[in-house]
């Protein structure tokens, strides 16, 4: 059972064309503050990423970005944060926000999203930490990219253990919950050639 204190969200700088995204990240907001839990997330005041900053601070909660330079440059930076963490690179922002966070949750995005995703799912994967990673799947946002990674469980270049690395809830409490509850797989990466 994961022990939650801080909450990675990764998100969009645009808030898509949907109401429905912007209203799940309030509710994302709101829950996280509900349960005192902290927001790691990437600084932005744009798109949904300011849409769920915003939320928490407004709940009475606390809001860490992490933001390269040249963004902070570019004026984009939410300037009512909690606390603001500048680093050089994209690299470096993604290892501040996993270092930082407990668990980690997407919200509807584009490819940073996506990436970012991805990215600590295979971290989780190849043992390299423990956190849980879910997808917010609102209003079936994420339907294609949860059929494409169980495509790749049938094909054979995923581990249907690994598959249960991906958490996947339309509600952020249902998340959250899910998100505490978590296990990592104990079965290992890599596929024993004779297996093949």
């Amino acid at each position: 059972m994961s022990t939650l204190r801080r909450v990675c969200v990764f998100c969009g700088s645009n808030p898509g064309n949907r109401r429905d995204y912007e209203d799940a990240a309030v509710a994302l907001g709101r829950a996280l503050v509900d349960r005192d839990l902290e927001l790691v997330y990437g600084g932005a005041s744009v798109g949904l990423m300011g849409v769920l900053a915003d939320a928490v601070l407004a709940a009475g909660g606390r809001a860490v970005g992490v933001m390269p330079e040249a963004f902070v440059a570019k004026e984009i930076v939410h300037d009512g944060l909690s606390e603001l963490l500048v680093v050089s690179s994209m690299h470096e922002r993604k290892a501040a926000m996993a270092e930082r966070a407990d668990a980690f949750v997407a919200l509807p995005g584009g490819f940073g999203t996506f990436e970012e995703t991805l990215e600590v799912i295979t971290w989780t994967q190849l043992g390299l930490h423990a956190k849980p990673v879910g997808l917010l799947d609102v209003a079936g946002f994420f339907d294609h990219l949860v059929r494409f990674i169980d495509h790749a469980v049938d094909e054979g270049f995923v581990r249907t253990a690994h598959r249960e690395l991906v958490i996947v809830d339309p509600e952020p409490i249902g998340m959250l919950d899910r998100l505490q509850r978590f296990e990592p797989p104990t079965v290992a990466k890599w596929i024993d050639r004779s297996s093949t």
